[in-house]
């Protein structure tokens, strides 16, 4: 683990964007017991987290009409209960950070792994987001 001071400002930049921290467990299941579709962040201190997943997350939230109910993020390698508990609902994905997910009524529908961050820019990130907004967050009119 590193020392909470130097993550403070990789966490700021999530919550500032309006993800609510999850540092527990209980705080993880209760966040995904929320009806509606919940966007769940895994954080991460590396540098595709830094220069590619949190950007690219930020302009996603910023532009699409078609948000999340929901935000949520836990810290790889710092709240290692919640993190671990993330990943449950992740099954039978392999764990990954940094990793974006999407779950509607607390079931997986989508899941952008390392390996995708790794390989895109922030606005390739973002792109791919928003067109998962949109088709899983979007909502019905009746």
């Amino acid at each position: 683990m590193y020392p909470e001071l130097m993550v403070i400002p990789m966490r700021e930049e999530l919550t500032r964007a309006g993800i609510k921290e999850t540092r527990t467990a209980e705080d993880v299941d209760a966040a995904l017991a929320q009806p509606g579709t919940t966007l769940l962040v895994v954080n991460s201190i590396c540098g595709c987290a830094a220069g590619k997943m949190r950007p690219g997350v930020r302009l996603a939230l910023a532009n699409s009409a078609n948000a999340p109910d929901h935000k949520i993020t836990v810290f790889a390698g710092q709240d290692r209960e919640a993190t671990e508990r993330a990943r449950e609902y992740f099954a039978p994905q392999p764990p990954t950070s940094p990793a974006i997910a999407i779950l509607r009524d607390g079931k997986l529908v989508y899941l952008m792994q390392r390996f995708v961050i790794e390989q895109a820019t922030a606005q390739q990130i973002a792109g791919e987001l928003v067109r998962a907004f949109d088709e899983f967050c979007a909502k019905t009119t009746a």
